[in-house]
Order: structure tokens, then C-alpha cells, then sequence
């Protein structure tokens, strides 16, 4: 063999080389997280920092690690969405859209006011204008796929808490996904934000109706093949064509579709047996992927001194605008003060979701690749911090319940 071929031959395997770092290193470091009593997801996310560019330099990411990732997260949510307790699910819809309109609107808000206070205010339809705007836009988007690991790790996720926050995220994509469409079309007209709106009104009526017919035959396959591998193959399936049509046909994130393709699900009489089958799969190699992911797209090296400091403010304002608008709004719904942190905490978690909005600003011209970094350093922070503050108020409460 050619030196040529077999360097390529190299190339095409080190993709498991990769793989198996990932996994040893994010399971090692999520048990020392686990002995520090810290979630592990934590863990999985340092491991990422560390082997990935930031520190060794050993892995990068690939379009093979995206794909592994995003099957991760698609996976995670659709077990969210199988242990959905609709009952609870319906008493919190109405609590839920409005903590989420607070969840989008006053980051929003927020976000413009950092900008302008850094960089000058401007007038409407300037360009600067519209850059500002995008910077609230990013800190609209909410990303729940840690926090659903970390309720779930915790035992919390089908309470009441963690149903408002599952419910209050999907309706938060939603309104975000539409305000990113109106911000664009500043800049580019062919964006039209009612397109937008009919597509995801259209989005969850195909699901609501053919969510009836699907749960149907499910419900049929089930009473013929109870606790058979078919019926998890069968769901999966259905999770993933779901995930793709929600983001090729109606722009909605795939991760809607699957967690929405869980709800469909969920009261299947083998429901907990399929979660229970995903998350076997999602455990031992999709979850630890996409968590240990967000490290291995962090990179620091276009920080200089202002883009450090806005990028701290930036983290700071993000931060607060979802905990202080959820938090509050959920505790002018008659939330506890301990729930209503709860909620603003679990809010407050960016991922893939605030990494597509900024790719879809860098696309368009809105903003330059230097914000990246601030984003970055939002995901991170934020990943680490929510499960461990959610941790702490449920220990408190737990504490204060035994006393």
C-alpha cells in the first residue's frame, strides 16, 4: 500500500480513536463530578474542555461528533418528553406561555440595552441597531437538554417543576425562533416572520393530528408485542422522522420534534420500558458525546480585553434576564420562592439552540465571528452552573422538608 492511501486509511479510523477518548474521559471525569456531589453531566462538559481545544488539543470536533452529538440531544429529549406526566402538563400550559414569553422578551430587552452601552446606541434600521437586537436574540434562546439530564438525574424531572420548565422551553423556541426571523428581516427582507408563525402553528396541528393516529397504532402494536425491542425500534424511528420534519419542513428545532414526538408517546402502557431502552443507548455513548460536544467547540483565541469584558457582561446579562423574567413571572403565578428559582435557573441554560441562532446572525452578515467566544463562554457557564444551583435548591428544600 501506497504512503498516500494508507494515510487516508488513518484518517478515515480516527474517528473512533476520538470516540473512545471522549468516552473514557467523560465518564471519568462525570464520576468525579458524581463524588463532589455535583450532576455528572458537569463532568462530561469539563472533559470536553479539557481534551478538546482549550486545553490537550487531543480531539476536535468533526461533522462525525456533531451528528453523534445531535443524536444525543434529540435522544434526551425524547426521553424527556416519554416521562411527561400529561396531567401535569396540561396545569401548566397556560404558567408555562407566559413564563416564556417573559423567558424571551425581557433577555431580549436586555441584551440590546449591553450592546448599546458597549458600543454606542443607535438609531432604528442602522446596522448597529440591528446588530444589538441580534445580541438580545441570542440571549432569547434557552436550551433545556442539560437541565432535563439534571432533573433527571435528580428524580425531579416528571414533577411539577420540571413539566413547567419542559413546557415553558418549547413555547420559549417557539416565540424565539419567530423573534430571530423578524430581527433578520431588519437586514434581509425575503425573512417574513408570519411565514414563520403559520409554519409552526402548522408544525404542532400536523402533530396534534397525526399524533392521534400514530399513538393508535402504537396502542395496538403494544397490547400484540408488549416489552419487545420492536416497539422501542418503532419509537425511536418515529422520534428521529419527527425531529427532521420539524426542522427540514416548518424551521422549528428538531429537538421540538422529538420532545413533542414523546408526548405522543407517553401514555403508552410501555412507555417507561422504551424510555428505558433509549436511555440505554443514550447513556453509554449519544449523551456523553453531545455533553462533552460543548466543550470541544470552545475556543478563546480571538479574546482580546473589550470582547472579554463584554463577554463577561454578556454572560452576567444573559444569566440574570432568564432568571430574574421566569422568576419572577412564576412568582406572580402563586410559585414558591424556592420553585420559582427553580424555574428561572432551569431556564437559563444555553446550547445548541443559542449556537444556531448565532450561526444564523453569522450567515447573514448581522454579526462578525468575534461573539462567537461570548456565546461559547455563555454555554459553558451556564451548563455547569444550572445543575449544580438546581441541585442545591432541591437539597435545601429536601433538608428543610426533614427538619
Amino acid at each position: 500500500m501506497s504512503k498516500g492511501k494508507e494515510d487516508k486509511v488513518m484518517e478515515k479510523y480516527e474517528f473512533l480513536k476520538d470516540l473512545a477518548i471522549i468516552l473514557l474521559s467523560a465518564k471519568f471525569f462525570g464520576l468525579v463530578a458524581k463524588k463532589f456531589k455535583a450532576p455528572q453531566v458537569v463532568g462530561e462538559i469539563i472533559a470536553g474542555l479539557i481534551i478538546g481545544g482549550c486545553f490537550l488539543g487531543i480531539v476536535e470536533e468533526s461533522s462525525f461528533i456533531s451528528g453523534i452529538a445531535e443524536i444525543g440531544v434529540i435522544m434526551l429529549m425524547f426521553e424527556a418528553g416519554l416521562g411527561t406526566n400529561m396531567k401535569k402538563l396540561k396545569e401548566t400550559g397556560v404558567k408555562a406561555t407566559i413564563i416564556a414569553c417573559a423567558g424571551v422578551f425581557i433577555p431580549l430587552i436586555l441584551g440590546t440595552i449591553l450592546y448599546m452601552s458597549f458600543y454606542g446606541f443607535a438609531a432604528y434600521g442602522t446596522e448597529e441597531f440591528t446588530k444589538a437586537l441580534f445580541i438580545g436574540t441570542i440571549m432569547t434562546a434557552t436550551s433545556v437538554s442539560i437541565t432535563v439530564a439534571a432533573l433527571k438525574e435528580m428524580g425531579k424531572l416528571s414533577g411539577t417543576i420540571g413539566t413547567t420548565i419542559m413546557s415553558a422551553a418549547i413555547i420559549d423556541d417557539v416565540i424565539g425562533i419567530i423573534v430571530l426571523t423578524m430581527v433578520l428581516g431588519l437586514r434581509d427582507t425575503t425573512q417574513n416572520a408570519g411565514i414563520v408563525i403559520v409554519k409552526s402553528v402548522l408544525f404542532f396541528a400536523l402533530a396534534a393530528v397525526t399524533g392521534f393516529v400514530v399513538y393508535k397504532v402504537f396502542a395496538w402494536l403494544d397490547t400484540r408485542y408488549e416489552h419487545t425491542r420492536r416497539i422501542t425500534i418503532a419509537s425511536l424511528a418515529y422520534c428521529l422522522a419527527m425531529a427532521y420534519v420539524a426542522e427540514k419542513y416548518f424551521g422549528i428545532a428538531d429537538i421540538t420534534g422529538a420532545y413533542v414526538a414523546g408526548i405522543v408517546l407517553c401514555n403508552l402502557s410501555d412507555a417507561t420500558y422504551i424510555e428505558r431502552r433509549v436511555d440505554i443507548s443514550s447513556y453509554l455513548v449519544f449523551a456523553p458525546v453531545f455533553f462533552a460536544g460543548i466543550g470541544l467547540k470552545t475556543s478563546f483565541e480571538s479574546m482580546d480585553g473589550t470582547l472579554l469584558v463584554f463577554s463577561i457582561a454578556f454572560v452576567a446579562v444573559a444569566l440574570l434576564g432568564k432568571v430574574v423574567g421566569c422568576g419572577l413571572v412564576s412568582r406572580a403565578l402563586k410559585f414558591g420562592w424556592s420553585d420559582s428559582l427553580k424555574i428561572g435557573f432551569g431556564m437559563m441554560t444555553r446550547g445548541e439552540v443559542a449556537l444556531i441562532v448565532t450561526n444564523k446572525g453569522l450567515d447573514a452578515g448581522v454579526i462578525s465571528n468575534e461573539y462567537f467566544s461570548a456565546v461559547i463562554l455563555l454555554i459553558i457557564i451556564s451548563s455547569i452552573s444550572t445543575p449544580l444551583l438546581l441541585k442545591m435548591l432541591y437539597n435545601r428544600d429536601e433538608k428543610s422538608a426533614k427538619a
